[in-house]
């Protein structure tokens, strides 16, 4: 996902990965402008999962 759509579709998204996730806090969700490589790797980290499939992952939701 590109930044625009990060940013525009974040709110929305969250909770979805939040159901699929539960350990995620909302620390780890926070969405910061200009921080997005930063949510990427602490999503990465929770989940295990490669920066292409979690942005592939999310674009799924």
């Amino acid at each position: 996902m590109d930044k625009l759509e990060l940013k525009g579709a974040w709110n929305q998204l969250k909770g979805k990965v939040k159901q699929a996730y539960a350990d995620l806090t909302d620390d780890d969700l926070k969405y910061e402008e200009g921080k997005d490589d930063e949510l990427y790797g602490r999503l990465q980290e929770k989940t295990g999962k490669s920066r292409d499939e979690l942005v592939k992952w999310l674009r799924s939701l």
